[in-house]
């Protein structure tokens, strides 16, 4: 899309000068653009964003969330989820956000990486990062109740790094919720892997585990029942996806990055005129990559969304691949083989599953 070219639109009811309206938020490039409209108004503006620009739309009620999704041949699909309690609707103007990790609650491992200082206040140039930890972890929030409740919930992180995530997911899950949970973080750094146990060992988290090992041989697990891959370069997400599968994982988060093995192979004489220039085949192939990648989960039963994970601005690595395990696989996606064979490409993913003789079965 052009810098011109409207990539999310968000809708919220206000109340303004005793007035109920719907504040409409359109993000373009890096330009946000407000304005405020009355509720047929705002019934027809939504008419043409679904017909000319997008084909998901999220609502979300007091009662109830709702999803409405159109194929491109137009059959529109709409899922339901009611709340267990009612959710209060905040109409005021001047929204403030509220995050899960609250300003002014000292949280040891934010204060270690410089969010926080020791009065917790938020340092206002890591911002950025106070927020993307906040977003993550509304991910997570959204798929707690699919994880087992009345057990121990084993997590792995596959390619943790230096781990503020873990972290993160760690102190809200375990020390937020209550959950009884086990976590595992993977890397190849052993220094790394040192400092994370040192920090995991310091903050008391008993339950929070890291080890130094490659994700394409990694078999220290039985069963996962969630797999977090952030950043894992190339074709190790693959394998970290091939391996939560095969554990029957119920939740799989991936940040992909760095990926190189499409673009090193796609070939496609009418797309010539795109894949001659550098930067754009680099990207077409990231993107082709994780669609690949989403249509194999949907395959194997995983319901998937590929989301927004932070602000273009701040990083590229900004699709998030979440999948949630919901039923048997069903089948094959229409149209991946022969998109594949049509690119010249075959991805590891695929590689993986073929020799898993499809894994299900």
């Amino acid at each position: 899309k052009s810098g011109s070219d409207i990539s999310k639109v968000k809708i919220r009811p206000i109340m303004l000068k005793n007035a109920l309206v719907f504040q409409v938020t359109e993000y373009k490039g890096t330009q946000v653009f407000h304005e405020n409209y009355e509720k047929s108004i705002l019934i027809d503006r939504i008419e043409e964003y679904m017909a000319e620009k997008f084909r998901q739309m999220e609502l979300t009620a007091s009662t109830m969330q709702a999803i409405l999704l159109v194929s491109k041949k137009g059959k529109v699909t709409i899922k339901k989820k009611a709340f267990q309690t009612e959710k209060k609707v905040d109409l005021s103007h001047n929204k403030v956000k509220k995050y899960i990790l609250q300003e002014g609650t000292v949280v040891p491992f934010l204060v270690d990486l410089g969010v926080q200082t020791k009065e917790g206040k938020i340092v206002r140039s890591n911002y950025d990062k106070f927020r993307q930890i906040n977003r993550y972890l509304e991910f997570i929030a959204d798929v707690m109740p699919q994880l087992p409740k009345d057990r121990c919930i084993n997590i792995i992180d596959f390619g943790c790094g230096k781990s503020y995530l873990t972290f993160a997911m760690y102190y809200y899950m375990k020390i937020l919720c209550k959950r009884d949970i086990r976590v595992i973080g993977l890397d190849l750094k052993e220094k790394v892997i040192e400092d994370c146990n040192v920090l995991a060992a310091r903050y008391g988290y008993d339950n929070l585990k890291f080890v130094t090992g490659d994700v394409s041989t990694y078999t220290g697990e039985g069963s996962v029942d969630m797999v977090v891959t952030l950043h894992a370069c190339d074709t190790a997400t693959d394998y970290a996806i091939e391996k939560a599968i095969k554990w029957g994982a119920k939740v799989i988060f991936t940040v992909p990055c760095c990926q190189h093995e499409v673009n090193m192979q796609i070939s496609n004489e009418k797309l010539q005129p795109l894949l001659k220039y550098g930067l754009i085949k680099e990207r077409m192939s990231a993107l082709i990559t994780d669609a690949i990648r989403a249509n194999l989960l949907e395959e194997q039963g995983y319901q998937v969304q590929v989301m927004e994970f932070i602000d273009m601005e701040h990083t590229p690595k900004n699709i998030l691949i979440r999948a949630v395990k919901e039923k048997e696989g069903k089948g094959k996606c229409t149209g991946i083989d022969e998109l594949t064979k049509s690119l010249h490409v075959r991805n590891t993913l695929q590689e993986l599953i073929t020799a898993g003789k499809g894994i299900l079965e």
